[in-house]
């Protein structure tokens, strides 16, 4: 199954899997390396026309893997397509690997989509990361396509709260470097953990979330992928998992 293609460097799971040997060391060796290509600059179209969240959950006892995605309007945040994909689950959840678990659902789903998003938001990091690739960004980089990850826990690295007031962030560092943001959506909230994927600047990423958040703690993406991978919004998906308009 292969990765939808662009002149951004997109490439097929093949590519992104090919120098594993389904070792955590060879994993952890792979990440590294594919780190290198994880571009941060702001590189997607302008003005953004069409968004897509992604989000993976489990059925089956966690034999397998369901990853939804939702393209959405960029303007109106309204959803214009949702696809869930359905692959057996090839290995169990390993702290740092989740990439190496979910991935190939994220692709197949990203496939489904009717058209190619300008900027994806993964549930998840994208380069606050012990090894600079979470899933936000190892998706990026497979792809080819402008990525954010939002996080709803931190995963590595430290910084002071955030302000109660809602859009407010604060830097998230490792090591005296900063891999992203702690971001305050939504007052009296926990906050959300974002860092950018592959083609957006860390000083874009938490700006870019608060554009699609509304009145909920969850950007617009994530949220609407996150209720389709857990299954919360059965109601509104055909049994070939179109758009229900």
């Amino acid at each position: 199954m292969a990765a939808l293609a662009d002149d951004g460097g997109g490439r097929t799971v093949s590519d992104v899997f090919g120098g594993w040997d389904g070792s955590v060391a060879s994993a952890r060796a792979l990440q590294s390396e594919l780190a290198k290509a994880v571009l941060l600059r702001d590189d997607f179209p302008t003005p953004l026309r069409v968004l897509a969240g992604f989000d993976v959950g489990f059925e089956d006892d966690g034999a397998t893997t369901r990853a939804a995605a939702v393209l959405l309007d960029a303007r109106t945040l309204q959803p214009l397509d949702m696809q869930v994909a359905r692959v057996p689950t090839s290995m169990p959840y390993v702290p740092g690997l989740l990439s190496f678990r979910e991935l190939p659902a994220l692709l197949q789903a990203l496939e489904q989509l009717r058209q190619r998003p300008d900027l994806v938001f993964v549930d998840g990091h994208g380069i606050a990361h012990p090894r600079g690739l979470g899933i936000a960004a190892h998706f990026g980089v497979a792809t080819g396509l402008p990525s954010i990850g939002v996080a709803k826990k931190r995963l590595t690295g430290s910084g002071p709260e955030p302000h109660q007031t809602r859009g407010a962030y604060t830097a998230l560092r490792q090591g005296g470097r900063q891999i992203g943001w702690i971001l305050r959506s939504k007052p009296n909230c926990n906050p959300l953990y974002v860092s950018p994927g592959h083609r957006v600047a860390l000083a874009s990423a938490a700006d870019l979330v608060m554009r699609c958040v509304t009145r909920y703690r969850l950007p617009e993406p994530t949220r609407l992928a996150d209720r389709l991978a857990s299954r919360r919004d059965r109601a509104h998906v055909h049994p070939d998992a179109g758009l229900d308009v």
